[in-house]
């Protein structure tokens, strides 16, 4: 039996008179991986940002549960709802790029491991150890993405792929229970996709969480989601299965094309 972890209602938004989000009803269930699709200004970055608290929603409802408790979240601010266990990535690369790769996921991690400040302030041995206890565990998370041996090296000089892992790595250094991934293979070679493919697959499994997932690369999707939602002018035109997906007409005719049958 399947838990719900997060669930929209109605789910929308409007710029002026334009609405880019429509009624929009999703459910995402604990450790699932689901693919998020759609033509450009079909309106996928915008219901992300309705789900992780960038914006607020002109109308309906997003909701949180843990267990049998369910939170209303449309007006709590991402950083809260950071707390609450919900991580993303960006289109565009958000790193700090003058700082170095550790301290990028040290930084991730001040809301939840936080020293009490009375022990900050006068750097207590307690203050030492906890500062000791973060560094370990942000090298460890880079050393599951294989990043440990740069772990003092600028952001900045990373080459673009291990950038885009690198936020990766920030964004599970919150801890979350449901991760959104913005195109995380915006602008990668085939092989820099292909070892990016194998890494979502190692994160859901290994970190068990929910991943939902924005990308154009259809191959990526296909290959690593359970379920996917399709969407266009703002309104969710199919959900199913990737099979399910790439043999809907509606879909092939606004999005997939011919050659994905």
């Amino acid at each position: 039996m399947t838990t719900t972890i997060l669930k929209t209602q109605d789910l929308s938004i409007k710029f002026g008179g334009v609405t880019a989000v429509d009624c929009v009803n999703i459910e995402a269930h604990d450790n699932e991986l689901i693919g998020l699709i759609g033509p450009n200004g079909a309106g996928k970055t915008t219901l992300f940002n309705l789900l992780t608290g960038v914006y607020q929603p002109t109308h309906g409802t997003v909701s949180l549960f843990n267990g049998e408790k369910l939170a209303q979240v449309n007006h709590v601010s991402a950083y809260k709802r950071a707390q609450l266990g919900i991580a993303r990535t960006f289109q565009n690369i958000r790193l700090f790029k003058t700082r170095t790769v550790i301290e990028n996921v040290l930084i991730a991690m001040t809301n939840q491991t936080a020293a009490k400040t009375i022990h900050a302030i006068f750097r207590t041995p307690s203050f030492y150890q906890h500062e000791a206890k973060k560094r370990q565990h942000a090298m460890a998370l880079l050393d599951i993405f294989n990043m440990a041996h740069v772990a003092d090296e600028l952001a900045s000089n990373l080459p673009y792929g291990q950038q885009r892992r690198l936020e990766i790595v920030r964004a599970l250094a919150t801890n979350p229970k449901i991760l959104f991934l913005d195109e995380p293979a915006a602008g990668m070679n085939p092989q820099e996709t292909a070892a990016l493919t194998a890494l979502i697959k190692q994160i859901q499994q290994q970190f068990q969480l929910t991943i939902i997932l924005i990308e154009h690369d259809m191959n990526l999707v296909m290959t690593v989601s359970q379920r996917v939602y399709v969407l266009e002018y703002g309104k969710i035109l199919a959900t199913g299965t990737p099979t399910e997906i790439q043999q809907n007409p509606a879909v092939i005719k606004a999005y997939l094309g011919d050659d994905m049958l």
